[in-house]
Formats: structure tokens, sequence, C-alpha cells
């Protein structure tokens, strides 16, 4: 069966349970489908961040629903698949259930991994962002060990819902309001302006792989480097598909 296995995969930002999705058990259960086609063939998927709309392990309480996605995860970890879950700005709060319970893998940050023969720069995206300085302290904030303490000492009943309402007002105000999250250009696009200066110092990169931007795009940078954001699982339900010679961006049809 091993022998079949050739090659891996990348997904980012499905945000399951987000209150934006019109439907998001449809979402989740075409999320599931497409793992169900890749696993023949699958040696590795790897999730960029952002899979959960919200994720928040507390000491016996984790977030209710998504049991399709994560009963998948498992049934390809059992079947030696291996699972590896990025941390997103949306779930930043994984520690070890998922590493217990679904065999998961958790990157909390970005990774420089070789696949099949080439050198693979991972991350959420959201970590290289460093345009706002906003953004930058409350990430720094919801990183930070000890206001993790404290938020855990909140009841789930307040937390759960005040991060889901956060997250639709968010959503709301970036999609609705200023239109989707169009390409910038690549003197504007701040994680090719990030891939570009990072290349000087590690020319030895043949792909960069994004999530976060919600947006698909495929960008030579060099002859020997590429760059990829891989979309979403919100409204383009696109994956990138790597085996060993051919790096592809896709959209899953059914």
């Amino acid at each position: 069966m091993d022998l079949l296995r050739t090659k891996i995969y990348f997904a980012s930002d499905a945000h399951l349970g987000s209150r934006y999705l019109k439907d998001p058990l449809g979402n989740e259960k075409k999320l599931v489908r497409w793992l169900d086609r890749v696993k023949k063939d699958a040696k590795a998927v790897y999730f960029l961040g952002d899979m959960f709309d919200y994720w928040y392990e507390y000491k016996y309480v984790v977030p209710k629903g998504h049991v399709r996605f994560l009963g998948k995860l498992a049934e390809l970890s059992d079947e030696g698949i291996a699972i590896h879950l990025f941390i997103g700005n949306h779930d930043i709060w994984m520690f070890d259930y998922l590493r217990k319970e679904v065999g998961a893998e958790i990157h909390q940050g970005p990774l420089t991994v070789d696949l099949l023969g080439k050198r693979f720069f991972l991350a959420h995206g959201d970590e290289v962002d460093y345009r706002s300085r906003a953004f930058r302290f409350l990430r720094a904030l919801f990183r930070n060990k000890f206001c993790q303490w404290l938020y855990a000492g909140i009841h789930p009943r307040w937390t759960f819902g005040f991060a889901l309402d956060w997250s639709l007002d968010s959503r709301k105000s970036g999609l609705e309001k200023a239109g989707l999250p169009e390409y910038q250009g690549e003197a504007s696009e701040y994680l090719v302006v990030f891939a570009k200066e990072y290349l000087k110092t590690h020319p030895d990169i043949n792909f960069f792989i994004f999530g976060h931007r919600h947006i698909m795009l495929d960008l030579m940078l060099t002859r020997t480097s590429r760059l990829l954001i891989a979309g979403d699982w919100m409204q383009y339900f696109s994956y990138i598909e790597w085996d060993g010679e051919t790096l592809a961006l896709k959209q899953f049809e059914e």
C-alpha cells in the first residue's frame, strides 16, 4: 500500500464552524470527500492553518462539531498518512489534543522541509506579516502563555461565542466592505515581498507555500523558486498537489 503513496497535498483556510459560511456542514462534508479522494495516493497532507474558525483547548473541553473532519483525519493517520496541522490566526490555541486523538503533528510556526527531493518553506502566512502594528500586537498577545492561562479561566460559554462573533464581524468587514482579497501585485503582496527577501539568505528554497490570504496564486520568483498561495475551502475549494516532479494548484471538482 505504501508503494501507492506517492503524493503530498496542501490545503488551508477551511474555517470550519464559521458563522460566515452559508452551509458550514456542507463545506465540511466537501472537505471530507476531497480527503476520501486523495487518501488513495497521499503520503502526507499539510493543512496550512485556519482549518477551524476558532479552536481553543481547555484541559477537559474542546470545541464541539467538526466530527466528520476529525474522524477522517484519524482514519487517514491510522492508514499511515502523515497529517500536519499548522496553527493559523484563528486556531492559534492547538496544544496536544489533536496530536493525541488523530495523530496529527502540530506546527506552531513556519517549517522548512525536504519533500520528495525539493525544499519547501511552509507557513500559514500571518507569521511573516509585519505591515500592521495592531495585528502584530494581537498576534503576540494571543500567543503569550500567561494570557492563554488567563483566558482559559473564563468559562467556555463566553469565550466561544465571543470568538465566533468577532471572526464573523472581521470577515464581513474584510470581504463585504473591501471586496475579495485580490492579489496586490509583486511589489505589494507581502507574502511575495517576504519570499523574495528570504531567498537572498536562503537560495535553496524551491517552493514557498502559504495560506491566510484566501487567494489562489502561483508565481515564479526565480528560475529555481516558486511561490504558491493555496486559496481556501470557503469559496475556492482549492489545494496543492506535489508528486516529486509537478507542483500544481487545483480546485476540487466532483
